[in-house]
């Protein structure tokens, strides 16, 4: 298959492998934040971190969605899903991320009318066939995702479905970047930058990253010879004393983004004055609200939500993680009472959530201390010959 087989190739990576090892080789250790969470599960499902040398220190940050959303959202998320006559539209990761109070799912089971769809068109569907009921739709995510929901907003204003609305959770990815590298005690030596945001906002947003904090960020692809690659490229940055952003993702993204896209995001979205992230705290200009123009189908406009800030529990840990200062696995109630089936917080329960990887792919442990038996698919990029 043309840009997928091509990067999963074991000999390409074996290559790279090498070349990282040679490019390490007398360079002091080195650590990289992977900000994207599916940059996250692709290390760990295949387990690129047991294959680089032990000099390079892969970091993860807070490029997952779901994991950023405070408990405070979620509580007033719950509280639209059982306002009479709702059907509350969501992702499935969203489901059983745990607010202060509940989850969607528990609401579900008490009798909320909760329903997992495919993407924010689905629920504008299902409002036009339920006349009877308000539906909303529970928007999260980077800059990735929002052009579905503006296309999605824009569609129910030119079809004037009024029984449809969205709960804006929309964030975008500058400014917790910005909150990572003001953050004392954190040492980092260069980023993989997200791949997916990218192929929207294109790379130049990212020249502050060299320009004012004097380190190298690499777009990266998912697929290991796209990491491995982009792991090279900052590598071979810090060997020649450069410091940019380069582009590993050619294949999807340009350096200006997609045009379109971020048209859709200025005409339908504004930028909230200020937004807050689970483990950062608030972050000014860091999320999107739905323009006045639009506001017949704003949910935030529509229903009464409490609006409370929630502390995490203490146990948690998950913004430690997010910020990359602590690993899944140093987190007290890791694997024990915080588990994919009985979630403490957002890291464990997202698909893109660095505890998730950590627990499905079994890395409960730092190399240093115990050693982690390879996934199949390590096993196989591994191999000799």
């Amino acid at each position: 298959m043309k840009y997928v087989d091509e990067f999963r190739d074991p000999q390409a990576a074996r290559r790279l492998l090498a070349d990282i090892a040679d490019a390490a080789a007398g360079q002091p250790h080195r650590k990289f934040m992977e900000v994207c969470g599916g940059h996250t599960h692709a290390i760990y499902r295949h387990g690129i971190e047991a294959l680089l040398p032990d000099s390079i220190e892969l970091i993860h940050g807070p490029g997952c969605p779901v994991c950023v959303i405070p408990m405070g959202r979620v509580d007033d998320a719950v509280a639209v899903a059982c306002a009479d006559g709702v059907t509350m539209c969501c992702f499935g990761d969203m489901m059983r991320v745990p607010g202060g109070d509940s989850t969607l799912l528990e609401a579900k089971a008490r009798g909320a009318d909760v329903r997992i769809v495919y993407s924010p068109l689905d629920a504008l569907a299902l409002a036009e066939r339920l006349g009877d009921r308000q539906v909303v739709f529970l928007a999260v995510g980077f800059e990735t995702t929002a052009p579905s929901t503006a296309v999605t907003l824009l569609q129910a204003r030119e079809r004037n479905v009024d029984n449809f609305s969205v709960f804006c959770n929309h964030v975008t990815i500058v400014p917790p970047l910005k909150a990572i590298l003001d953050s004392p005690g954190l040492d980092l030596d260069g980023f993989l930058g997200p791949g997916h945001v990218s192929t929207v906002i294109g790379t130049h947003p990212y020249r502050f990253v060299p320009a004012q904090y004097g380190r190298p960020l690499v777009a990266a692809g998912f697929e290991p010879v796209d990491i491995l690659q982009s792991v090279l490229m900052l590598l071979r940055q810090l060997a020649e004393g450069r410091c940019e952003v380069e582009n590993q993702y050619r294949r999807v993204v340009s350096g200006a983004g997609n045009s379109r896209a971020l048209e859709l995001l200025r005409e339908v979205f504004v930028v909230r004055p200020h937004f807050e992230w689970r483990g950062l705290g608030f972050i000014a200009q860091s999320a999107l609200a739905i323009a006045p123009e639009f506001a017949p189908w704003d949910a935030e406009l529509r229903y009464e939500v409490p609006g409370v800030r929630v502390a995490d529990p203490k146990a948690c840990q998950c913004g430690e993680v997010l910020k990359g200062a602590l690993r899944p696995w140093e987190c007290k109630v890791f694997g024990t009472a915080c588990t994919p089936e009985t979630p403490i917080g957002t890291c464990m329960v997202s698909s893109e959530g660095a505890c998730a990887a950590y627990y499905n792919y079994g890395r409960y442990s730092s190399r240093s201390r115990i050693p982690v038996r390879p996934t199949p698919e390590a096993e196989r990029v591994g191999a000799s010959g």
